[in-house]
């Protein structure tokens, strides 16, 4: 121990090192976020003190602060991935509290808001969906109408209040399924939770769950999601079950509950009527179709989507 400290005191003691220990410490005190927290806390900050954490203030000068020096969160040069170093003083020594940094905290925000939105059967990009990108289109004019009511649902959303959805119809490609991401991604951000559901592929589950006992489970799951979107009804094949047995429960819960729903499609109300009415075996069953139609009136206000066909 002892020649290992004397080893060090020649090294400390030679030109070499004297040279490159004053160089540094002419880096640090040249450092403006080191003067300013010097300067800010110069009544309690001694020579003493700066001297025996110099090591402190180099570990402050060297990294990120706040993602000045870092081109991207993955690409973060701090000892702590996501975190920056904000000097303190603690008694009579230097320190550093670690804290996160901008671009983590707002990835983090983003993480939680993606679980705030939960998806059957939608397609990814869906899930990355703005307001804003929805309405810098060359057809903006025709989109007005809808988006200003999206807003105002999002706007003046409260839980247990009685607020209807959107029935949103129109054309092919036309951005229906597009806007409900949006409203979703919107709502998010204010920490409201929300499912979107793509009606076709979600009867098909529901058909091949009947085996393993798990069709009320995933029915209960639409049933009370805080905010429900059923995207593309009508397109699915019309059966007496899906229309009787899994729309008729869900949209009577979600009347009773007060339950916000939005549906898209391609059919306006009387189109969406016919096609409630005739089953896949060609039955017609007029006031089965009716009573659900009625609920989805309760539930949401039509209104047309229109625009070109962003697909082709």
């Amino acid at each position: 121990m002892e020649k290992i400290n004397s080893s060090l005191n020649k090294l400390a003691n030679t030109n070499q090192f004297q040279e490159r220990y004053e160089k540094l410490k002419q880096e640090i005190f040249e450092d403006e976020q080191v003067r300013l927290f010097l300067n800010a806390n110069s009544s309690t900050v001694t020579k003493e003190m700066i001297d025996k954490n110099l090591g402190k203030l180099y570990e402050f000068t060297s990294q990120s602060n706040k993602c000045d020096k870092c081109p991207s969160l993955d690409g973060c040069i701090n000892m702590m991935h996501g975190y920056y170093p904000k000097l303190v003083v603690q008694g009579k020594a230097l320190n550093l509290n670690y804290e996160i940094c901008p671009r983590k905290l707002a990835e983090d925000e983003k993480r939680k808001r993606e679980k705030l939105i939960r998806s059957l059967y939608v397609p990814k990009d869906i899930l990355k969906a703005t307001i804003e990108d929805f309405s810098q289109t060359d057809d903006e004019n025709k989109r007005l109408g809808v988006l200003g009511k999206a807003m105002a649902f999002i706007m003046e959303y409260e839980p247990g209040k009685r607020q209807k959805g959107l029935y949103i119809y129109g054309k092919f490609g036309v951005g229906k399924t597009y806007l409900l991401g949006a409203i979703a991604n919107e709502l998010a951000e204010r920490q409201i939770s929300s499912l979107i559901v793509y009606v076709p592929d979600y009867l098909r589950e529901l058909k091949g769950s009947i085996g393993d006992n798990t069709v009320n489970e995933k029915i209960e799951m639409v049933k009370t999601a805080p905010v429900l979107m059923l995207d593309d009804i009508g397109a699915e094949s019309m059966t007496s079950w899906g229309r009787d047995e899994v729309f008729g429960p869900i949209l009577q819960f979600r009347m009773l509950e007060n339950l916000p729903t939005f549906f898209t499609s391609n059919f306006d109300m009387n189109g969406l009527e016919n096609h409630l009415t005739f089953s896949q075996r060609g039955e017609k069953e007029e006031v089965k179709a009716a009573r659900v139609l009625e609920r989805i009136q309760y539930l949401a206000e039509p209104v047309k989507l229109d625009g070109i066909n962003r697909r082709r």
